[in-house]
């Protein structure tokens, strides 16, 4: 009797529970948090509230990432910027190495965010060729007898392998009696290579130190510049301050040779120049000779640097020079436009005016670094291949992207003006 009093007790209680439930207008609030769908079935979820918590926590932690990635991208810019600089002090090399131990410490993503200044991804990331290849040229044990060749300079390995070294190998050839030595006259230059590469290269005050410090008597400076400009100007000045260190100091001519008063004034040096870059310029492009090329409708545009100095005269001499050799198809132009006559809009409208469909730009420089890789032929709407192409006017555009220095024609026009002053 107990045992189904028990059972009875039991089976009604069960009973009540199960109607009390089927009666409740009420969504159940327990029980793993049933949540009603639209199928009308129930889930379990997690509680809105940390729900939300766990998305804003991530939130956070993205935006924390993104801030501490660009405080590292913004600290290599900055030292990057503290060595694009002329001035060389007590800490440059210091900062060199500061700035290149930092930059290979980023990840890829925090070395886009690098932009600085001047400091950008390609400071330290652009491929410009193997820095291996090149000799800087800053050995002791130089002797009695040197020459030494001063460039401008370039952070382009390539170029710089191929154009300065290539002039500094040939006056080596030439003169086996003389120790040829290297100086770049931009620090900023220097300090590039310094830093992406581990090269050092002299600027002046080193390399004229240097001269000194190994006894040099004479001393004959080849400069790889194409004119009497600006760069010359202070190359003169540098060599002033040490002239009494030696027993006897000679400079020799530019490129270009004498600068002349006017535009019609045309030398030596200049047909020399024309008639190397052009011939060079044709034989690249694939045609016989510039006749073949004019009557495929092709015009030559080179391209200089332009400066606001009284030299810039130079490159209209170049325009007469190559007019006077009856190089119709032949246009000089400036990446500064000065003299204004070369602006890339004035060769632009030139060069239409004179009927040519298919243009070749090719740098009228001794590198082919920045300028003739950007300026020139860079991807920016405002260089020369994007500006020629935006005209509408040609049918085709083409870059040939190699400096002077790589021409042996030039390279032997500097071995001469380096024998000028030796036997004077």
């Amino acid at each position: 009797m107990k045992k189904k009093l028990v059972v009875a007790l039991l089976t009604g209680v069960m009973t009540c529970s199960l109607a009390l439930t089927g009666c409740s207008k009420e969504a159940p609030t327990s029980v793993e948090n049933a949540v009603q769908t639209d199928a009308g079935s129930t889930e379990s979820a997690e509680p809105a509230g940390e729900n939300n918590s766990q998305e804003q926590i991530e939130e956070s932690g993205a935006e924390d990432s993104a801030v501490s990635d660009q405080a590292a991208a913004d600290e290599v810019a900055a030292l990057i910027d503290a060595i694009y600089v002329q001035e060389r002090t007590e800490d440059t090399d210091a900062q060199c190495a500061q700035a290149k131990a930092a930059w290979d410490a980023l990840t890829d993503a925090q070395k886009e965010l690098v932009e600085g200044e001047e400091a950008d991804p390609d400071y330290f990331g652009r491929d410009t060729g193997d820095a291996s290849k090149d000799d800087p040229r800053n050995q002791d044990d130089i002797g009695e007898n040197e020459i030494l060749v001063v460039s401008f300079g370039t952070s382009f390995n390539g170029s710089r392998a191929d154009d300065i070294k290539g002039i500094e190998d040939a006056i080596q050839e030439a003169n086996p009696d003389w120790s040829v030595r290297r100086a770049f006259t931009s620090q900023i230059i220097i300090n590039h290579v310094q830093a992406r590469d581990g090269e050092f290269i002299d600027n002046m005050d080193q390399a004229l130190e240097r001269a000194v410090a190994n006894g040099v008597k004479n001393l004959a400076i080849q400069p790889t510049h194409l004119m009497h400009g600006a760069e010359y100007d202070e190359l003169i000045e540098s060599v002033e301050a040490y002239k009494d260190q030696f027993e006897t100091v000679k400079i020799a001519e530019p490129l270009l040779g004498e600068v002349g008063a006017d535009a019609t004034v045309i030398n030596a040096d200049k047909e020399a120049v024309a008639k190397a870059l052009t011939e060079a310029a044709v034989k690249d492009a694939g045609y016989e000779d510039l006749s073949a090329a004019m009557g495929d409708g092709v015009a030559f545009v080179f391209m200089g640097h332009g400066t606001s100095h009284t030299a810039k005269v130079s490159y209209s001499q170049m325009q007469s020079q190559m007019d006077t050799l009856g190089y119709d198809n032949v246009f000089i132009g400036t990446v500064e436009g000065e003299p204004e006559e070369t602006s890339c809009e004035a060769v632009i409208d030139a060069v239409t005016q004179a009927g040519y469909k298919k243009v070749i730009l090719r740098p009228l420089m001794v590198v082919a670094g920045d300028h003739a890789n950007n300026d020139m032929a860079g991807e920016d709407e405002d260089s020369w291949l994007s500006m020629f192409n935006a005209s509408g006017n040609f049918e085709s555009v083409d870059v040939q992207i190699t400096g002077l220095g790589s021409i042996d024609a030039i390279q032997k026009l500097y071995v001469e003006h380096t024998a000028a002053v030796l036997e004077d």
